[in-house]
């Protein structure tokens, strides 16, 4: 053989490797873009899902928040109605006038009257504008006297050195104990749903 043929020979065979390489290679590439690429298609279906899951999570957060706002703005419309009933019948005991003040004020000095001995020293205090008819009344309790002015609505607060009991009947703690005791019933009718 001859070198030319020899050099042809080598030059071939390279060439066929060569050739050999190139299109290992390039399926060897087309492999890597393939996987890459359903890489990449997975990375976003994975990406896609994450950001609507985030959009499902912002969107029931945002609705709870607005319905627990909207039900704090509904408790304290009901509140500020029930603070305006209060003020309706405070209003209302403060202007009670005459027999009706009278009888619930004579109510209210007996049921404070048997927490005390007979015989005790017992001051009263009401309402400055009832000075005049608590005096009246009390003509007819023996040892019992007007001590002075009290801030309250009306009705009396009754005290005795000697048995060392203070006694409020006014018309603010009868108020205060039945609207506690009956404040679910006034809601309820107030707002009935």
């Amino acid at each position: 053989m001859s070198l030319d043929t020899v050099v042809e020979d080598i030059r071939d065979e390279a060439n066929a490797r060569a050739e050999s390489i190139r299109t290992e290679g390039e399926e060897r590439a087309d492999e890597i873009v393939s996987a890459a690429e359903d890489d990449a298609e997975e990375i976003l279906e994975t990406a896609e899902q994450e950001v609507e899951r985030e959009i499902d999570q912002l969107r029931e957060q945002r609705r709870s928040s607005a319905k627990l706002e909207a039900k704090q703005k509904r408790l304290e419309a009901r509140r500020n109605v029930l603070g305006e009933v209060r003020e309706e019948v405070e209003r209302e005991l403060a202007d009670l006038e005459g027999e009706t003040r009278e009888e619930l004020t004579r109510a209210l000095l007996d049921a404070a009257r048997v927490e005390f001995d007979e015989g005790d020293d017992v001051s009263v205090y009401g309402h400055g504008d009832d000075q005049e008819l608590l005096e009246s009344i009390l003509a007819d309790y023996g040892s019992y006297e007007y001590a002075g002015e009290y801030d309250c609505l009306g009705g009396v607060v009754v005290e005795s050195e000697q048995s060392r009991v203070r006694v409020n009947n006014t018309f603010d703690s009868v108020l205060e104990d039945v609207w506690e005791e009956n404040l679910r019933e006034i809601s309820n009718q107030l707002f009935e749903q």
